[in-house]
């Protein structure tokens, strides 16, 4: 078993094979290194020696061979010991979209998330790699050009992995879809999927006796994967910070309650047509997908009730995103209005349409019924904070009401809420955050909200909004003397100014 230098030179006279016995083999550079390993016996129990090679060096053989011999003891292994990682992802993959037919496996969202990571990285990255060769500087290299993609840098360091990745991206008239450079999350989501793909190599398949992506995670620059971004309330004093400087202070940013009543005002004043679904987020925090993936069915006006039974992520219905978002939401008075209000408007929109309305059984839906792409209520609260950011500067601008109506076609009323107050920016996704800041600032049961947002347990939700619930009730204690004993104060303070008799 030891390894040997051999070439493919012939005889002149014969046209052999010289092999081994090649003179000029000890010149540098000439020939190659070579092993024969003794292999489990064929199924007829013929002996197998198999050869590895060829290999530039004596070391790189050896430690080929003892890879080869680590095998060999595993028939199963012997024999897999040519399918690459491409050949067992698609056969993984396989398998689990099998196992979720059944109803026991994955669902849809997580295996086209899945599927994703194969087509866009790990096939054309490391797809032609055998299984049994895979280590772990193959996978740190993937990752390595996974940073560079749609980075400034790109195109000076193109390495050959790097233009495998670049050829399969998706390009429409010769410009690249997708213009932002990789997330270090996108880069964990794909290395969950390489790793439980090794795993099973390992465990199940027995092709490999260790995983090589054990311990291969890295974040960016080496530092320590960050935990949550936790909120933080949009407090008088970074509005005004930011009003000078326009940084925003945190990535996850939460309303306070007279900013998120402003511009629920705002929305309805303005003939918002989704303002019910605002309303809803707003007060109970449903996640975006829930939104538009709930159904008429599981709405219960008359017992104030909403079933929360599925999620639309993309254009299909799906399983909520946890166990845990899999409940029902109560609903006050206010809401149960609000949302029949809204019931009465789409009975309006069914009869415009007539026979071309299509009724998707949506709570939420287009004007013909059709189902709410969850993208496009986003794009609806984008339009609706621009839309008041622009009216406040028209009133800056010393533009009466009136005017800024016609300008921005919209109602004196709306006009006249947008000017009240400032509406700092969050995200669409913000309003599920200030839902649950402000359910329990205002000493809702830790457990009643967990429960209403669908977390996993109740500890996660005080780990992430006790702090900003906290602040909220604090700004609020410091401001509330300018809401309830405003009279009171306003003649306090006139009595004190009234001059002493005589």
């Amino acid at each position: 078993m030891r390894p040997y230098k051999a070439c493919s030179c012939r005889d002149p006279e014969t046209k052999r094979l010289l092999g081994k016995k090649c003179p000029d083999l000890s010149k540098k550079g000439h020939g190659g290194w070579y092993a024969r390993y003794e292999a489990p016996k064929s199924a007829d129990g013929k002996r197998r020696q198999p050869r590895i090679g060829p290999f530039d060096t004596e070391k790189a053989c050896k430690e080929a061979l003892a890879k080869a011999l680590g095998t060999a003891v595993n028939p199963k292994a012997h024999d897999e010991r040519k399918t690459t990682l491409g050949q067992y992802l698609e056969r993984r993959y396989t398998w689990r979209t099998s196992e979720a037919e059944t109803g026991e496996g994955l669902k849809k969202s997580t295996l086209d998330a899945e599927r994703e990571a194969i087509d866009l990285y790990l096939s054309p990255g490391l797809g032609h790699i055998k299984v049994v060769e895979l280590d772990d500087e193959h996978i740190r290299e993937l990752y390595a050009a996974m940073r560079k993609i749609n980075r400034p840098d790109e195109q000076a360091e193109r390495t050959e992995i790097l233009r495998r990745l670049q050829e399969v991206r998706a390009t429409r008239h010769g410009r690249r879809l997708h213009s932002r450079p990789i997330s270090e999350s996108r880069i964990r989501r794909v290395h969950a999927v390489l790793h439980g793909a090794l795993a099973d190599a390992q465990k199940l398949s027995k092709i490999r006796t260790d995983n090589p992506a054990d311990g291969v995670w890295r974040s960016k620059g080496g530092k320590r994967k960050q935990g949550r971004a936790k909120p933080l309330l949009w407090t008088a004093e970074r509005v005004a910070a930011w009003e000078k400087t326009g940084a925003v202070p945190g990535k996850v940013m939460v309303w306070t309650t007279d900013q998120c009543g402003n511009f629920l005002d705002f929305a309805e004043a303005s003939g918002e047509r989704l303002y019910p679904a605002f309303h809803l987020d707003a007060y109970y925090g449903p996640r975006r997908g829930e939104l538009v993936g709930a159904e008429e069915k599981d709405l219960s006006l008359e017992r104030k009730r909403l079933h929360v039974l599925q999620a639309q992520a993309d254009d299909e219905l799906d399983d909520t995103k946890t166990d845990a978002g899999y409940r029902q939401i109560p609903l006050d008075d206010e809401t149960v209005r609000v949302l029949k209000a809204w019931h009465k408007r789409k009975l309006e929109e069914r009869l415009q349409w007539g026979e071309a309305y299509r009724d998707a059984g949506r709570v939420f839906s287009y004007e013909d019924g059709t189902a709410l792409k969850a993208e496009y209520l986003s794009s609806r609260f984008r339009i609706l904070l621009e839309r008041h950011a622009n009216i406040r500067a028209k009133g800056k601008e010393g533009w009466p009401a009136e005017r800024i109506a016609r300008r921005f076609r919209t109602t004196e009323a709306a006009v006249e809420v947008a000017l009240r107050l400032v509406l700092p920016p969050i995200r669409f996704h913000d309003l599920r955050h200030g839902a649950a800041t402000m359910l329990i600032a205002a000493g809702v049961d830790d457990k009643f909200v967990s429960e209403v947002l669908g977390h996993a347990s109740v500890a996660f939700t005080k780990d992430v909004y006790a702090v900003v619930a906290e602040e909220l009730a604090e700004d609020a204690t410091r401001r509330i003397a300018a809401f309830i004993p405003r009279q009171n104060r306003l003649s306090a303070v006139g009595a004190s100014n009234v001059p002493s008799g005589g």
